[in-house]
């Protein structure tokens, strides 16, 4: 039970992850304050190193991961689109990026939750995940 609870949240922390380095990539091309850029792009590496060391897991279970589901990857990119074409600033982008993070913290409790037996090196991993998210949230707040 452990290892399968370990592999299922390891699964929800690579989709989660890829779907926050697509999130800022989306956006980044908007940035207009190299304040809020470089906090993006500060996450965004953030993102990779724990993508790094999700991937390290996952191999070591012979798994290979999950993306980010295609329809919320789909809603997300409308939303974002049609956002920034009616304001195109750096209030939208926090919004969105906001928003994103929410979504990201409610998804990511709600799988550590759900597969408790996980071991604890995936639960840390999903801890920094979260952390991440909502920091990421909480600094560009200024911007909304």
């Amino acid at each position: 039970m452990i290892e399968k609870d370990t592999v299922k949240l390891l699964r929800e922390c690579d989709a989660g992850v890829k779907m926050g380095i697509d999130s800022i990539e989306d956006v980044l091309g908007c940035v207009e304050s190299d304040k809020l850029r470089d906090r993006l792009i500060n996450c965004k590496d953030e993102h990779e190193r724990l993508n790094s060391s999700i991937q390290k897991l996952l191999d070591k279970y012979h798994d290979e991961g999950k993306d980010p589901n295609p329809v919320a990857k789909g809603m997300s990119w409308i939303k974002t689109n049609t956002m920034l074409t009616m304001d195109r600033s750096d209030s939208t982008v926090a919004n969105l990026m906001t928003d994103g993070c929410n979504m990201g913290v409610k998804s990511l409790n709600r799988y550590l939750n759900q597969y408790k037996a996980a071991d604890e090196v995936s639960k840390d991993i999903t801890k920094k995940l979260i952390n991440l998210e909502e920091k990421l949230a909480i600094d560009i707040r200024e911007f909304l």
